[in-house]
């Protein structure tokens, strides 16, 4: 009884597997297209958040496709190294600017951000003294 149970669990598994890889035929089923990325982030512009937020990335059989993985990643470095260069720029450009202010100091000095630096006030040599006087 054991061994008919075996022979026959044998059969019904054979005959499952040609099933499924399409048994007997010649012809073999065709390749599927890999998914492709379908919302890539935008060329033309900058990544905002919205773009990151929106992104979904293919799945794979084992997970990601690494391949679209790596150019976003690529992407996002590129834009974020662009980005950190800009800033540093501009806080060069605002520390060279403002003459009171340190390069990682604090904002106590500057008081209006609109004024342009300057040697001091026009008006009368003497100031608040002269008022009195």
């Amino acid at each position: 009884m054991f061994w008919f149970l075996l022979i026959t669990m044998v059969v019904v598994v054979a005959a499952v597997t040609l099933a499924v890889v399409g048994g007997g035929d010649s012809e073999v089923l065709p390749e599927v297209a890999p998914e492709q990325l379908v919302d890539p982030l935008p060329v033309t512009r900058p990544v905002d958040r919205a773009d990151v937020e929106a992104l979904r990335l293919p799945v794979a059989v084992r997970g990601y496709r690494m391949e679209d993985v790596d150019d976003v990643l690529v992407r996002l470095g590129a834009e974020l190294a662009e980005r950190d260069a800009r800033i540093a720029e501009l806080e060069e450009a605002l520390a060279g600017a403002v003459p009171g202010r340190a390069a990682g100091g604090d904002d106590a000095g500057v008081q209006d951000s609109g004024a342009a630096p300057g040697p001091g006030p026009v008006s009368g040599s003497g100031g608040a003294e002269g008022e009195r006087a």
